[in-house]
């Protein structure tokens, strides 16, 4: 006999060891189960266990053959409907696998392992909000301890200052309860303060390296952090272990999607929706990639089969209008008027709608009308946000202070002498992506993405010094190791960006510019190139432009011109400090004269004119930004002044600009 057990041993013991068999050898368990079975016929919990027996030894046909019949036959049986669901998604059903597990949980709402279970799945199938809420119940339901119930509670409830009180409380009597550790992080990542969440979890997994669930969070940190190779070695380990499961699937292709890896991407999303084909968000993921690829007639396929699955999906619409060259038909642009009707839409798809049908209507010559949409997903979005342009302002003003000639000549010889990077900086909708691809079309620069790592190291600096020394005050204590290993790490982590064996790199992260001292000190022959557009062409453009994350001050006229000035002055400080460092590349002097400006920028870069650069629009390399398209298509002048169309609606951004309005392109004294 296989099993270890006694022939004649009570039922009850026979599939118990069936059950402790699953866990390690599930071969001798599907053994055990046919023997419970010959003497037994079709007792129910021994058939349970021999679907999960065939599941788990990648029989997933066999394991359905036993648990489908099983579930109709028990139809009150929640653990039934939990294998169920796991082998339909062995057997890339996946649709199937999360109607499986709603029963399931809907039949035993503590069933925990069901709840992770459909947290993975609907979170292959795009269904984020739906996946945080399985996971919370998961947490509540996988928690015993009187103190947790009432923290998961919290959590699930959305009150986080309660659950993070709680949670700590307990921590600080159990401070290694790995699933509190884990209940902690999520606090923090809800917060965004994801420093503090991946040290959590980097705890959490120290004491229980293998709390997968733990780990999958690690994970999501990491990415959000763009960490992506330490994102990928986590869910490689996952993969590993469960090779199936489509939630890590779903989380990898994110993770290579933000790596440039866009083949591997697009391979896991496609093996993704033969088993989810039927989830709108998932199609909505899989176009963005497509986009990114360069295959925009794909994108707009996928992007159109999420709204045909889901109609109410303003993010898909307003993916088609982020395209730029992309024009809606006359029964798109009446089903967007017709969703923007329904009372019951959510905020986030309505926000989306409103910056789309702006975007079709501006193609269609009514300003009036598209303005009034785009104020009112500017209107949406900002209602959402925390943005303090005072706060903002000062940030960029103590760098004024801190900078000059002086600090920057006691610092002479500081940081990593590589000249690989080049850095494109400025405002959003600036024209760096055609900077950007100008450059990339020179044998001698790759181009790479919007980069985090310069602002990653700028929070983590602010973080580690004293309350009283405001970033970037810090900056002055560095000392010249400190700004050498600084310089280096940015090229090690960096590097995971480079796919070509060439020379230079591009770094166009916009974002970069109020940290343009913190580059100057970590690698001071890099380049640095400031991309400025006219205030009102440049601010306009972001006015009519959603984006995921980040950029909270585009969302408002006047907070948008304020910005818009304190860039300008602050690039002002570094012309003065650091006279002939930054290249400056004015949007219209480029559409009136392309060579000319190519042949000063490539000077600039100690670079030799190449033809190619002249014809940057043939360079098929993968482009992340919302100019993904435009930037394929030849210059052309019709875009320099479209914010003309809008003119009369524009009178809070003129006062907010001020003379830096007037003076353009000219840097007016401050």
């Amino acid at each position: 006999m296989s099993a270890e057990i006694e022939p004649g041993a009570p039922l009850e013991v026979a599939l118990a060891h069936a059950a402790r068999l699953l866990e390690t050898d599930p071969g001798r368990a599907e053994q055990q189960c046919r023997e419970i079975l010959a003497v037994v016929p079709g007792h129910p919990i021994a058939l349970m266990h021999l679907g999960a027996a065939r599941r788990a030894h990648g029989d997933a046909t066999g394991a359905l053959a036993v648990l489908e019949p099983l579930a109709l036959a028990e139809p009150y049986a929640a653990l039934v409907h939990y294998e169920l669901g796991l082998a339909r998604a062995a057997a890339n059903r996946g649709e199937a696998a999360i109607a499986a597990l709603r029963e399931a949980v809907r039949l035993r709402p503590t069933l925990s392992p069901a709840w992770l279970a459909l947290a993975d799945y609907l979170r292959a199938a795009g269904d984020e909000a739906g996946a945080d809420r399985a996971c919370d119940q998961h947490i509540r339901s996988s928690t015993q301890d009187p103190g947790l119930l009432s923290a998961a509670a919290a959590l699930c409830d959305n009150d986080i200052p309660r659950a993070e009180s709680l949670l700590r409380t307990h921590l600080d009597r159990q401070p290694t309860d790995v699933t509190a550790l884990r209940m902690l992080a999520e606090v923090a990542a809800r917060l965004k303060r994801f420093v503090e969440a991946e040290r959590l979890l980097a705890l959490c997994l120290q004491l229980a390296p293998s709390f997968h669930a733990a780990r999958h969070n690690y994970a999501h940190v990491l990415h959000r952090q763009n960490r992506g190779a330490a994102a990928l070695e986590q869910i490689d380990w996952l993969l590993e272990r469960v090779p199936g499961n489509p939630g890590y699937r779903n989380l990898k292709a994110a993770i290579l999607a933000a790596l440039g890896e866009h083949d591997a991407a697009l391979h896991i999303y496609e093996q993704i929706l033969a088993g989810f084909a039927h989830q709108s968000r998932l199609w909505m993921s899989y176009g963005h990639t497509l986009k990114t690829a360069g295959r925009s007639n794909d994108g707009v396929a996928a992007y159109r089969r999420a709204i045909e699955l889901e109609p109410s999906l303003g993010e898909a619409y307003w993916s088609l209008a982020n395209l730029k060259t992309f024009r809606f038909t006359a029964a798109e642009l009446a089903a967007m008027r017709m969703q923007l009707q329904r009372a019951d839409l959510s905020v986030e798809d309505r926000y989306h709608f409103e910056f789309a049908l702006g975007k079709a209507l501006e193609d269609e010559a009514l300003y009036a009308e598209s303005f009034a949409h785009y104020s009112e997903g500017n209107r949406l979005r900002r209602s959402l946000l925390i943005y303090d342009a005072e706060e903002s302002g000062g940030r960029l003003r103590r760098s004024q202070q801190l900078f000059s000639s002086a600090f920057f000549a006691a610092r002479s010889g500081y940081g990593s002498q590589a000249r690989d990077p080049i850095f494109i900086v400025g405002l959003p909708r600036s024209g760096s992506t055609l900077i950007e691809q100008i450059l990339a079309s020179h044998s001698a620069v790759e181009g790479t993405a919007e980069l985090p790592e310069i602002i990653t190291m700028a929070r983590e600096i602010g973080a580690a010094a004293a309350p009283a020394l405001r970033y970037p005050a810090p900056l002055a204590e560095l000392a010249a190791p400190q700004c050498l290993a600084l310089g280096e790490r940015y090229l090690r982590d960096t590097k995971v960006q480079r796919k070509t064996d060439r020379p230079r790199f591009i770094d166009k992260m916009p974002n970069n510019f109020p940290h343009i001292g913190l580059i100057q000190l970590i690698l001071p022959r890099a380049k640095i190139i400031d991309a400025r557009r006219h205030p009102l062409g440049c601010c306009v453009s972001g006015f009519k432009q959603h984006y995921a994350r980040g950029q909270n001050f585009s969302y408002s006229l006047s907070e948008l011109g304020r910005y818009y000035c304190d860039y300008v002055e602050l690039l002002a400080c570094y012309d003065q400090a650091l006279p002939g460092r930054i290249h400056r590349v004015i949007y219209e002097h480029m559409v009136d004269d392309t060579e000319a400006e190519v042949r000063r920028l490539l000077d600039y870069c100690e670079l030799p004119f190449e033809a190619a650069c002249m014809s940057f629009y043939n360079n098929d390399r993968a482009v992340r930004t919302a100019s993904a398209a435009q930037v394929r298509q030849p210059i052309y002048r019709q875009g320099v002044d479209q914010w003309r169309h809008f003119e009369p609606w524009l009178g809070p951004l003129k006062e907010a600009l001020g003379t830096v309005l007037t003076a353009y392109p000219d840097v007016p004294a401050f």
